[in-house]
């Protein structure tokens, strides 16, 4: 597996969808963004504002795509598209309440049917994170929860934390012997 670049990047799940609201599991069925979802969206854009943002990479996902346009729009930057930068499948719980498979599928104890291992998740979010972070930065990645989840575990860090939706959070590369840093956003009203 390779190892994430060491610079620095925005990181932004995705706003809210009904999937997400019912705790759903959604992979890659592409669930657009609910009324809640558009307006996260637009806080999260305001909260980036000034932050000196050079370029967004987003999933290919309405819900993930959309998120990125809305700060786009507000920042003036175009979205470049990134398929690795994709939820992942997650098979036969697609569509099913998050439950105990969860953290097995993680720990690589078992995988659902028809999903993608964590470990190949893992590797398709390093390597999409670093395509987007060789870019001029800082630059922000726009994706979804389970992916960061994989990439928490690249960056030797907890991976079974759930990331809240449209929550900005600026990821830090190790320094002064501390390890990966993520600092949220200040989001208004």
């Amino acid at each position: 597996m390779g190892e994430p670049n060491p610079v620095p990047f925005w990181f932004l799940r995705h706003g809210e969808t009904d999937w997400n609201a019912r705790m759903l599991s959604q992979g890659q069925v592409d669930i657009p963004l609910n009324a809640v979802g558009l307006a996260q969206a637009g806080r999260a854009a305001e909260a980036l504002v000034g932050q000196g943002i050079r370029s967004i990479h987003a999933s290919t996902l309405s819900r993930a795509r959309v998120t990125a346009e809305i700060v786009a729009a507000r920042l003036d930057l175009p979205v470049t598209l990134d398929a690795e930068l994709q939820e992942c499948a997650f098979g036969v719980q697609e569509g099913q309440e998050m439950s105990g498979w969860f953290q097995d599928w993680i720990d690589g104890v078992s995988t659902p049917e028809g999903a993608e291992p964590f470990a190949h998740l893992r590797e398709r979010a390093v390597r999409a994170i670093n395509r987007a972070t060789a870019n001029p930065g800082p630059v922000l990645v726009v994706a979804h929860g389970a992916l960061w989840r994989a990439m928490r575990q690249a960056l030797g860090l907890e991976a079974n934390i759930r990331t809240p939706n449209a929550l900005p959070l600026y990821v830090e590369p190790p320094a002064n012997g501390q390890g990966w840093r993520f600092t949220a956003a200040e989001l208004g009203g």
